[in-house]
């Protein structure tokens, strides 16, 4: 499954009450991880939603490959943008794990070796016959993605997945995130983890106000204290840490950070 660009051409959208989006202009590259941040009402999720047609522009057009977003059905979408909801409960809904994973790869002629895959690749085989209801949130949550990597779509929309995760499941998530890419799909990520962030992320859009503030390489952002400080956020700590000891090219990820620091001399008068 080759990964779809995704361009989005002076949108705006709303719910009634005025647009929620103002404008928005942004390309995504096949293959490419980008991570949507900013307060909330931004408009991140509202954007998202415009990729599998559950709302509507009110004006631009929104493409993924060469599908006009509006002019799709979200049935029609499901096949090429798989998304995983925020809230897990909103997407499960069988009598086991399994089941529930296995519904919309069935749909779409995928085969039980894409759900076991799935299920695997995020330490979920154990439960393959437990209820989802009976599995804590973060599972839960497991489980929707499980649900939805299955699928193999070729553009990946993940809201606040890591909301709730510990260590151990963030990086079962984010190294899932990353063999995809790897294999050219395509990840748009909205979150709040920037140390997730970090990890799978290859540049990062924010949104304020229903526009487009900020547009750069997730490296650059990431080590940018004031620039994040202006958004509420800080550094995720290997970017903090890299900065701070004066780490070669300043990485942002857990594993490069630490052989950097395999490599460094430790200076007090950095400290």
């Amino acid at each position: 499954m080759n990964g779809y660009g995704v361009r989005l051409e002076g949108v705006c959208c709303g719910y009634g009450g005025g647009d929620v989006l103002r404008g928005v202009s942004l390309d995504i590259e096949p293959g490419e991880a980008v991570a949507l941040l900013g307060p909330n009402g931004a408009g991140k999720t509202t954007l998202t939603r415009l990729l599998i047609g559950l709302v509507r522009p009110s004006a631009g057009r929104v493409m993924v490959g060469d599908w006009d977003a509006a002019a799709r059905r979200p049935d029609e979408m499901a096949r090429r943008v798989g998304y995983a909801f925020q809230h897990a409960d909103q997407q499960l809904f069988a009598r086991t794990v399994r089941e529930d994973v296995s519904f919309g790869p069935m749909l779409l002629g995928r085969t039980k070796d894409d759900v076991t895959e799935a299920l695997d690749e995020l330490d979920l085989l154990r439960e393959g016959e437990v209820h989802p209801y009976d599995l804590p949130a973060p599972a839960r949550k497991l489980v929707a993605l499980a649900g939805v990597l299955a699928m193999r779509p070729g553009v990946l929309v993940l809201d606040e997945p890591t909301a709730g995760f510990d260590r151990k499941h963030r990086a079962l998530v984010a190294g899932a995130l990353r063999r995809r890419v790897a294999r050219g799909i395509t990840v748009l990520v909205v979150s709040h983890d920037l140390g997730f962030v970090a990890e799978v992320a290859d540049r990062i859009v924010v949104m304020r106000e229903g526009l487009v503030a900020a547009d750069q390489p997730a490296r650059t952002l990431l080590r940018d204290a004031a620039a994040l400080g202006a958004l509420g956020l800080t550094p995720p700590d290997a970017a903090a840490i890299s900065v701070r000891l004066g780490i070669a090219n300043a990485p942002v990820r857990i594993a490069e950070c630490a052989e950097g620091l395999r490599g460094a001399r430790w200076n007090p008068a950095s400290a």
